[in-house]
């Protein structure tokens, strides 16, 4: 996965709440290879029901808007692959399912949470359509529909998205401190080392 540190592009609003993991991936597409891609399932059911869903009418967006609980329910990761398939890079809401802030940074997809007052805000200004949108990872700014807004952003995460690492490249970032307690560890406790 690469890593980003600024997107310019389109944002949409999604107008729902408690948008769980189950409606972001069914689960009957989840035994499709990832390399194919998941893109094509992201609200696979809702978009099927509704030719003028905003994600069929703005194939191209890179930011999404959306209302509180986002991504709650199971911890399927497949519902980040889905999003990150489909080309959105950014998702702002309220609240998100913890499971799925983890999985979607882990995945490249920065989850940043805004107040409900400034999400009612954004979803007015970007209406039915699209806006522009501009986030900055480094100063935790984004223009969105002509408003200027600002998020925090954990600093772990911060560098976990803007290097591409997930929870295992961060921890290999370690490796030489690793490598050196496992050889103190084992040279003071020599009776802890495996059995060959």
């Amino acid at each position: 996965m690469s890593g980003w540190t600024k997107i310019d592009g389109r944002a949409v609003a999604l107008r729902q709440s408690n948008v769980d993991t189950d409606q972001l991936i069914p689960a009957r597409f989840m035994s499709a290879p990832r390399s194919e891609g998941y893109g094509s399932f992201l609200l696979h059911d809702a978009r099927q029901e509704d030719a003028a869903h905003v994600l069929n009418r703005f194939a191209s967006a890179d930011v999404l808007i959306t209302r509180r609980n986002f991504g709650s329910g199971s911890s399927r990761e497949a519902a980040v692959y889905a999003l990150v398939d489909f080309g959105i890079k950014a998702v702002f809401a309220p609240s998100f399912g913890d499971i799925f802030q983890s999985n979607a940074v882990n995945n490249g997809l920065l989850p940043a949470r805004l107040s409900e007052d400034q999400i009612e805000t954004l979803i007015d200004a970007i209406g039915e359509g699209d806006a522009d949108a501009s986030v900055d990872l480094i100063d935790g700014s984004a223009m969105i529909g002509g408003h200027a807004l600002s998020f925090d952003l954990d600093p772990v995460w911060q560098q976990k998205l803007v290097n591409g690492w997930d929870d295992i490249d961060l921890t290999s970032q370690h490796n030489e401190k690793i490598t050196k307690f496992r050889a103190a560890r084992f040279a003071a406790h020599p009776w802890a080392l495996p059995a060959t």
